[in-house]
Formats: structure tokens, sequence, C-alpha cells
């Protein structure tokens, strides 16, 4: 059954905020590192006996105003460092993990970026398993699903990026995939052709962020020379109608964030964002919280803010969803099985 065969009742704007959180959803953009609130990053670096830059958890907090991708890095770096031991790597991510149950969030995909913590001397195995200990749990205590996807940073070279891979041959079978992130200008996508060969031919899912701040010819070239699965972003794509058409055509999935869109200021405000025009052209969007510890929000707070910014309706929310677990690289039961929840739900509200 296509979105389209589904009728999807119409829900009264003030009900809306509850259609959204209780609905079922499924998180593909995400990173792991970005889910360190200031509170835990406190409490790692006591138990590893690291000291921080800043005196109290408000005052870190409030070091949280971006004006650019690239400001907010350097704080995110900064953050990871407390993550030493394999236990770390498992607390934060159980920690994500159960928020976004709360939030009935049934399937995530969670990014990861050894080269952050390789370079400080801590081993792939450590993250690695620490990261996939969590996802394995939280299907026992949480009741969802989640796998791994391990991001190359592009503002290192491609030779970097194939020794973290050689890093992590022996525990493929707990990644699911390989994507491309941080300082996206100045770093196209084609300088990792020959590494998005390489997984590919591994059996490696293939993800890239692209056109977030960097123009359409980064997607263009994530989707023709990397040959990706999935757009993280995208937004951009809106500046290229011959893109559009693309997307549309190839139903690629852009996993959309717009709280970290307006933080970062790829967008003035959230109503300028450009969600429903994606939406509304018959692009395979989602919704996502990118870095929900520094962007001012999870799942939930991006449907319910954005939602009350642009207008969007019960079949937009519907749609949101029901992509989210299209665009997901579980299998086709358990795909069919979400749908299925989702339709139940939707059919149930009231």
């Amino acid at each position: 059954m296509s979105s389209n065969e589904f009728r999807v009742p119409d829900v009264a704007r003030d009900r809306l905020p509850a259609l959204l959180c209780a609905m079922p959803k499924a998180e593909l953009h995400m990173h792991i590192e970005g889910s360190l609130e200031p509170e835990l990053i406190f409490s790692l670096a006591q138990r590893n006996g690291l000291d921080l830059p800043y005196a109290s958890v408000e005052e870190l907090r409030r070091a949280y105003a971006f004006a650019d991708l690239q400001s907010f890095l350097d704080i995110y770096y900064a953050g990871a460092a407390v993550l030493i031991h394999e236990q770390d790597f498992y607390d934060m991510a159980l920690a994500y993990l159960a928020r976004a149950a709360t939030e009935n969030v049934t399937h995530a995909e969670l990014f990861f970026d050894p080269q952050t913590h390789t370079a400080r001397g801590v081993a792939m195995q450590t993250v690695v398993n620490g990261l996939h200990r969590a996802c394995v749990d939280a299907q026992r205590q949480l009741g969802m699903t989640a796998s791994l996807i391990m991001c190359f940073v592009r503002h290192l070279p491609e030779k970097d990026a194939f020794e973290t891979l050689e890093q992590a041959m022996p525990f493929l079978d707990k990644i699911i995939g390989v994507g491309l992130d941080s300082g996206e200008v100045g770093n196209p996508p084609e300088n990792f052709a020959r590494v998005f060969a390489r997984c590919r031919e591994l059996g490696l899912h293939l993800v890239a962020h692209a056109g977030e701040e960097g123009p359409p010819a980064y997607i263009w070239s994530a989707l023709d020379v990397l040959k990706v699965e999935r757009i993280d972003h995208g937004v951009q794509a809106a500046k290229d109608s011959s893109l559009m058409q693309r997307l549309v055509k190839d139903k690629m999935p852009l996993t959309v964030c717009p709280l970290s869109n307006l933080k970062l200021c790829v967008f003035p405000s959230l109503a300028a964002h450009n969600l429903k025009t994606l939406l509304d052209a018959g692009i395979v969007a989602t919704v996502n919280s990118d870095d929900p510890a520094y962007f001012g929000g999870y799942l939930n707070e991006n449907f319910t803010q954005t939602f009350a910014a642009t207008g969007l309706t019960s079949q937009h929310a519907y749609t949101l969803a029901r992509n989210s677990f299209e665009a997901s690289f579980v299998d086709a039961a358990a795909k069919h099985g979400y749908v299925d929840r989702l339709n139940d739900y939707f059919e149930t509200f009231s």
C-alpha cells in the first residue's frame, strides 16, 4: 500500500502535537556523539579523571550558541574527548536510545565518528563494542531496534578514511553502513570516491551528508560518484529543479534535520524551512534530530516545532513517519511490520 492509498484522518492543529509525539517512527540521522548532554559529559569527565574547560553544566550549555557548522564542530569534538572506555560509549548510546524509546522511536540508525576517538588513542574495538552492546540491549530492554553507521570525517584525507575502514574490518558484522560527515564546505563528496567504492564492494550501505551548507552539486556528486542510498540533509536540493526531479524519480530519501538547520543558520527561522516544499514535491523526506544535545531538541521536538512553524498537516506526519521506515536499512519484513504498526496508530488515533 502506498502512502497515497492509506486514508489519513484530518487532525485539528491543537491535537497535532499529541499525534506527532505518540506516532511510531524511525530516526535515520543522529550522531551518537551529538547526544552527549552536558550532565553526562561532566559525569564521564569525573569518572575518567578529566578536567573540562567549563566550570559547570550551565556554563557548558551556554556555549551551545553556534554561528555555523564549524563553530558547532569545535565544541562537539571537545565534548567527545570524555569518551575513553567501552562503558562510556555504551552509557552514551543507551542514554540516547532510552530517550528515543520514550518518544516512540521504534528503530534508530546511529552515526558514529571513529576518527574522533582513534585520533585520541581509543581503539576501534572499544568504540564499536560499546555502541553495539547498547544497540543489542535496547531491543531487550526498550523494545526498539538500533544499528550503527560508521562515518568518515571529510575534513581529513581519504587515506585516513581507508585506515579507519581497515581498523573496522574485524567489526563489520556490527556495522550496517558508512557515511560522510563533518565540515561540508570545501570538502566535496568526490574526494572519497575510492573508499566508498571499496565499502560498496564489502556490502555496506552508503549514505553521505550533502547539501546542508554545501551546494546542490555536492548532492549530485554523492549520488553519481559515491552512489549513496540516502542523502543526509539535502535541503539545498530545492535550488536545482533538475536535481529535485532526479530525487523524486529515484525515490532518494533525504534525512532532514530542521532544528539543526535552524541552529546552524541554514534557514533564518523554522517558518522559512523548506521541508513542506520538499514533501509536496514528492521527495522522500524524513525528520531527524542530528545532534540533539547541541541543537535544542530530540526527535519529537523537531516534529512539533517544525509543524507548528510551517503548517504541516496530519497527512505530512503520516508521510514523514512512513518515509522513515521505508528509507531505513531494515529488511522488507521488518519494514512491513513497522508500517502496519504506523497504520494501526493512525486508524485508532482519537
